[in-house]
């Protein structure tokens, strides 16, 4: 199973749509403390989120007790960031890859991305573009490591493909 992680997400529209993507593919949706909102039940309920419980979502205090618990994402991990010298259709994703996604304002953190130096991804973009939103590109690198792998457990064909005119 596919891991996204948001580290101290600040918006909380992209990580509504993030866990939107996570419930889609059945992705685990892990967010690093501090988070710039609250997602209490009631906040939940109160923004409408009815596909939530389809999340599986893990909070963490912060980067360590992260790995504490999973050190294996040290071994399967991808940062995503727009400093990163390649970009990630050079890479091969495995089904239970860690992609990790810093914060809107600021990105991963220097030494974050320092210690992982040969895991930084980037999407191509244009020179003058400064980023992407947040959940485009949770979104664009999710589905690539999906596609890598057959995009296991996902519907394959839609109700069009049963021969019925629309």
């Amino acid at each position: 199973m596919l891991n996204l992680v948001l580290v101290e997400p600040e918006i909380p529209q992209n990580t509504g749509n993030i866990a939107r993507t996570a419930a889609a593919t059945q992705s685990r949706l892990h967010l690093v403390k501090p988070l710039g909102f609250d997602i209490s039940e009631k906040a939940v309920r109160r923004a409408g989120l009815d596909y939530w419980p389809l999340v599986d979502l893990h909070v963490w205090d912060n980067l360590s007790q992260l790995f504490d618990a999973h050190p294996e994402a040290a071994d399967s991990l991808w940062l995503a960031t727009t400093k990163a010298p390649r970009d990630y259709s050079q890479v091969h994703f495995q089904p239970d890859s860690w992609l990790f996604f810093g914060k809107e304002t600021a990105g991963l953190s220097l030494a974050f991305r320092e210690r992982f130096s040969d895991r930084c991804i980037r999407i191509p973009m244009y020179e003058n573009a400064r980023s992407l939103n947040l959940a485009n590109s949770v979104a664009i690198l999710t589905y690539e490591a999906l596609r890598q792998n057959g995009f296991p457990g996902l519907l394959g064909e839609g109700e069009m493909s049963t021969g019925r005119v629309f």
